[in-house]
């Protein structure tokens, strides 16, 4: 990989990581920070992409608040299934950013009119799992 596209160790990546990690921390705190740290030994790339690229460049953008964009990531990842790990950790990030139990779980309701009601019945047990741990 001497490709310089793909290196994450330059200083313009370093400081783009280091970006999305101070906006992932703000949102997430260490639910987010633990996920970057359980990929360092198995593919710190993923985890510099999704610090750098999804939190740094596109979840700092200006036109959506921190709020809006976890009700969109918890409708995306519900509609999606087999994503309830990340979706108990965007729960949280709701919950962290603003979001009430209730918006939460109507937004989950919601999604079952598009995704089916086995993806929204399981968006909604991992929600409750959250909810019971805070």
């Amino acid at each position: 990989m001497s490709d310089p596209q793909h290196d994450i160790t330059t200083p313009a990546s370093e400081d783009r990581r280091r970006h999305g990690l101070d906006v992932l921390a703000r949102i997430d705190g260490d639910a987010g920070t633990s996920v970057i740290d359980a990929l360092a030994g198995i593919s710190p790339a993923l985890g510099h992409h999704v610090a750098a690229f999804a939190f740094g460049d596109i979840y700092d953008r200006p036109g959506l608040d921190p709020r809006s964009r976890q009700l969109v990531t918890i409708g995306v990842l519900t509609a999606l299934g087999g994503c309830e790990p990340q979706l108990k950790v965007h729960v949280g990030a709701a919950l962290n950013v603003g979001l009430t139990q209730d918006e939460i779980v109507e937004a989950m309701l919601h999604a079952a009119v598009y995704a089916g009601f086995p993806r929204a019945l399981n968006a909604t047990f991992a929600a409750k799992e959250v909810f019971e741990n805070r």
